[in-house]
């Protein structure tokens, strides 16, 4: 009787998975535009070795969003409507895409924009600690899953994606400001000259 009562009392107290996706959904919908640090951590499962990078993301809509990485190297990739950008100032080059389909990513980063919908996308449940658990209702090979460390107004505070190869990549935000009105112009790469110009692959 007393486990009975116990598991009953977990159940209640256990959040409910869709009412967390409608806070998530809704805070970043009422978000114009964020700043905030971000450590990257990325397990590469066939190597068994992990990756930690730390910088800057910035987002603001509609649609632009840019991350400046700091360390372990300097990389800068950037996002404007259909543009893509990625420069590496220590190589001196930079891939550029003026076709790129954002609407193609999913939602576990479109939800940063305010699009997507994680409940439509994805089978959700909770998990430990805050955690709000998305499977891909259709296969994708970018995600085999996503954890989203949800806050109590619905800011995220971390994602875990992890492909279908078994890869892990782990972002967490520290410092966020949000709504402070960034400049459209803080999303533009101004390429140096003389850096060598690529096609991202597969153009």
């Amino acid at each position: 009787m007393i486990s009975a009562a116990l598991a009953l009392a977990a159940l209640l107290a256990a959040p409910d998975p869709g009412e967390m996706a409608r806070r998530v959904q809704a805070f970043y919908e009422r978000t114009t535009d964020l700043e905030a640090r971000f450590t990257q951590t990325y397990e590469y499962k066939a190597f068994g070795r992990k990756q930690e990078s730390k910088g800057l993301l910035r987002v603001k809509k509609p649609g632009r969003m840019r991350w400046d990485y700091e360390s372990p190297a300097r990389k800068t990739v950037a996002v404007v409507g259909s543009r893509l950008v990625q420069w590496e100032p220590e190589a001196n080059q930079a891939y550029v895409d003026e076709r790129f389909d954002a609407s193609a990513m999913s939602a576990a980063v479109t939800f940063l924009l305010g699009k997507g919908s994680l409940a439509r996308e994805f089978e959700l449940s909770a998990g430990a600690d805050g955690w709000l658990l998305c499977k891909p209702r259709k296969p994708d090979a970018r995600v085999e899953s996503v954890a989203l460390e949800v806050g109590p107004t619905g800011e995220v505070a971390a994602t875990r994606v992890t492909d279908g190869q078994g890869n892990v990549n782990e972002v967490r935000l520290s410092g966020m400001k949000r709504n402070a009105g960034l400049a459209d112009a803080a999303f533009e790469v101004a390429l140096p000259e003389g850096t060598r110009r690529l096609s991202m692959p597969g153009r």
